[in-house]
């Protein structure tokens, strides 16, 4: 079974070459490997160290550079879909890190009779620093992170998303592309699609890679923003590709904005109740995630770092939902 490869990047110079120093340490056949690199505008030197890799590189099968002009990662793997040959196309995250069987395994599971094969996917501080340990201790917690089942199951199984996940070709055939219209919730959208088509999704945790956290607070909030906010427009595309609990952080903004406004009015119970909850969980789950871990004065910061990270990401859904009523409105289209 032949696979292609392919890794979508935007000013990832930094990340990339790392992650291309991976590719070529894989122990799956390297003529069985196409390896599928595509730039989304980047201002930095990903697109340079992109054709130096396919210089470099004549034992694969093919080495592609091509140009994402659309720059949105859903038009990005488009542009894979359009150009990929093999049998399988394995999607990564430039800002990842996979071992050497990871090619292999994902392969082996394919060949067990499986349509789509992933595994767990764990987060890396980008640097071994005290303030990122902390920023890799919120972000890998489930009450700062979520339950999606790709963090953490331990048990062979069929989820409904995937991470870094290698598609047969006729998965793509049926299912067809991904909608462009989605700008962070492509995934979702596609996945509940393919599964639509009798495709299932296999989760194997044998099946490892690893995602670098954003290395700055303002970078983690910055992405839970955008989270957010693309969650609530997708519920004009395709409602049924959401879980409740993408919808959580809303629910806790206009709580905090419902139980602010009685407190204005002199009803100060809710307020002091949702903020005593809150305060308890946050505390909690701080506490269990530096359980077992070095510790460090930064990690007092934890339970504000919760805070900050759920109203980013409610703040964006409040946005978004703004943006659905006056879209309602006006009769403009997402």
């Amino acid at each position: 079974m032949t696979i292609t490869v392919c890794v979508i990047a935007y000013n990832e110079e930094k990340t990339l070459p790392r992650l291309l120093e991976d590719i070529k340490k894989q122990d799956y056949p390297a003529d069985k490997m196409e390896i599928l690199l595509i730039d989304s505008g980047s201002k930095d030197k990903t697109m340079q160290v992109m054709r130096a890799f396919a210089e470099e590189n004549p034992q694969y099968l093919r080495v592609t550079v091509a140009e994402n002009k659309k720059r949105t990662l859903p038009a990005g793997w488009n542009v894979a879909l359009r150009l990929f040959q093999e049998d399988v196309i394995l999607r990564i995250d430039a800002h990842a890190r996979i071992p050497t069987d990871f090619v292999r395994k994902n392969i082996e599971c394919l060949e067990s009779g499986e349509d789509v094969s992933g595994g767990p996917r764990p987060n890396l501080p980008e640097k071994d620093t005290p303030w990122q340990r902390v920023l890799l201790m919120a972000e890998s917690s489930m009450f700062g992170s979520g339950i999606a089942q790709f963090r953490r199951e331990s048990k062979k199984k069929y989820v409904k998303s995937m991470f870094h996940p290698a598609y047969r070709r006729e998965v793509f055939e049926k299912a067809g592309n991904y909608d462009e219209r989605l700008v962070r919730t492509e995934d979702n959208e596609m996945n509940y699609r393919i599964r639509q088509c009798g495709f299932r999704l296999c989760y194997d945790p044998s099946i490892h890679s690893w995602q670098y956290t954003r290395s700055s607070l303002r970078g983690m909030m910055k992405q839970k923003y955008g989270n957010g906010y693309w969650v609530v427009l997708t519920l004009k595309v395709c409602p049924r590709c959401l879980s409740i609990y993408h919808f959580v952080p809303l629910c806790f903004v206009l709580a905090v904005l419902g139980s602010g406004a009685m407190a204005a009015f002199g009803k100060s119970w809710p307020a002091k109740l949702l903020w005593g909850a809150y305060g308890f969980v946050a505390g909690a789950m701080s506490l269990l995630a530096v359980r077992g871990e070095e510790k460090h004065p930064l990690q007092l910061f934890l339970p504000g770092m919760f805070l900050l990270l759920h109203g980013s990401y409610g703040v964006g859904s409040l946005t978004g939902l703004l943006k659905l009523v006056m879209d309602g409105l006006t009769g403009r289209e997402l």
